[in-house]
């Protein structure tokens, strides 16, 4: 009996290590530092190391998980808390009384999130009398710890970093933030907005995010690649208006998309078979790294799945399998965006009510059970559905009312907003919109395991006239 806890204790190691990229593994030997000997942290190479080194201090065993749900926490993967018997809230609920990981480290970690590649250049180079002449800083952790290393920074004094940080803002709040509750391990938690990430296979709407969520660093040259699937002509029919879907979402990505830094590619007319090999071929290319990836499906389709030309069905979550972490490695910790234009044949009745008036009955609104099926069961993925589990309307010449509205909030709101807000104007727009016989609606929605906030920087040269719109 004991032997398969063990063993079942070790097989939930592995499943999250598996699921842990560089990037989480590098946070997770930093946020340990008080924990775990140096000279043992500086031979990590991989999770499960961090694991065997916890095990060995006794902070981690089959009868106590809760460090590593507080670590799996702080560094947002909530996803995984499950496999250890843990959800958001239950951490949320113990750490005043079982967290281990100080204010000083969570602050640290939290500036190192926030510190983009552009701001550690400029805070390098004001620190450079205080650094080795020979180091390389390749991230906000290696800086930091080498600050520390030279006991420039403690728990108690940490000038140096509002010093080198009044270039934001947000990140001189953080350590206000800090001083603020330093002694006070419950203010400090409080202090900084939890994401508001929901469960592996559970997905929340689009919420209004906190001020204080960092964002996913898209500060590169190259910003990523955009694909439109468009199938047009299927074998025993045609979408028409598809053309003009895809001609609007076309110009709207040539406009904005490749002014935001994105390499559009549009495919035409694909079998189910086709749509699988162009993923497989995108999740190989070398070009990923330091970029997001974006792929529009225009198609007939079902609930959690859109047509080939062929008339059979592919899996929205076969297309996104290929660009998971352990999958498209290049991609991880990247946003990745999906958008679906067209899932089932339900039509959505229109419930009226006034304005500020009560909440719908939702009995009214259609089944959700397969949105847990449709999405990634990993982090930092965007599906964008034209329908809750219903039909996307289209108008003959105008395309889907959901493309419409893609398009001209995307010409509209990119250079001003981030991705998630922009959904839900989307959201907002084919909400209002009725069928001519006004029996028939149709209500988008996003869902997504993005841990950060999606935002395209906005590029040096002069944007799409603001007064042009796509349709």
């Amino acid at each position: 009996m004991e032997n398969d806890i063990s063993l079942k204790f070790h097989q939930q190691l592995f499943l999250i290590s598996e699921n842990l990229v560089t990037e989480d593994v590098a946070a997770l030997k930093f946020l340990c530092t008080d924990l775990l000997q140096l000279s043992e942290l500086e031979g990590v190479e991989s999770s499960a190391d961090i694991f065997k080194l916890l095990m060995a201090q006794e902070y981690l065993n089959v009868e106590d998980t809760f460090l590593l749900a507080e670590l799996l926490y702080i560094i947002k993967c909530h996803s995984l808390l499950e496999k250890l018997g843990y959800t958001k809230e239950k951490v949320q609920e113990h750490l005043n009384e079982k967290g281990r990981i100080s204010p000083y480290r969570q602050m640290l970690y939290e500036l190192s999130e926030n510190i983009t590649s552009v701001m550690l250049k400029e805070i390098t180079f004001l620190l450079r009398d205080h650094l080795p002449k020979r180091c390389t800083i390749l991230s906000a952790l290696d800086l930091l710890t080498l600050l520390e290393k030279q006991c420039l920074l403690t728990k108690d004094n940490v000038k140096i970093l509002e010093d080198v940080c009044n270039c934001s803002p947000d990140l001189l709040e953080t350590i206000d933030l800090y001083k603020k509750g330093k002694d006070n391990k419950a203010e400090f938690t409080q202090g900084f907005p939890e994401v508001k990430l929901e469960q592996r296979g559970e997905f929340s709407n689009v919420e209004n995010e906190s001020k204080t969520m960092k964002s996913y660093k898209m500060d590169g040259p190259h910003r990523g690649f955009c694909l439109i699937i468009n199938n047009v002509n299927f074998n025993s029919s045609q979408r028409k208006g598809s053309c003009k879907d895809a001609g609007k979402l076309l110009k709207a990505t040539e406009e904005v998309f490749t002014w935001l830094g994105l390499d559009v590619r549009t495919y035409t007319d694909l079998t189910s078979g086709e749509i699988i090999n162009l993923m497989e071929t995108w999740q190989h290319v070398p070009d990923h790294k330091d970029r997001n990836f974006i792929c529009c499906i225009l198609s007939h389709g079902k609930s959690g799945a859109i047509y080939g030309t062929d008339e059979r069905l592919v899996s929205i979550r076969v297309l996104t399998s290929h660009f998971t972490a352990k999958q498209c490695p290049q991609l991880a910790a990247k946003p990745k965006l999906f958008i679906q234009a067209c899932q089932g044949d339900k039509i959505q009745r229109p419930v009226y009510v006034d304005t500020d008036g009560p909440t719908p009955d939702l009995s009214s609104m259609q089944e959700r059970g397969s949105l847990s099926e449709s999405i990634p069961e990993e982090a930092d993925f965007l599906l964008g559905m034209a329908t809750v589990d219903g039909m996307s309307f289209r108008h003959m010449e105008e395309g889907t009312w959901y493309i419409q509205a893609l398009c001209s909030k995307l010409q509209l709101l990119v250079p001003r907003g981030e991705v998630l807000s922009i959904l839900t104007e989307v959201n907002e727009d084919v909400a209002r919109h009725d069928s001519p016989s006004g029996t028939k609606k149709q209500m988008p929605q996003p869902a997504y395991t993005l841990r950060r906030k999606f935002i395209f920087p906005i590029p040096m040269a002069p944007p799409p006239s603001e007064q042009h719109q796509c349709f």
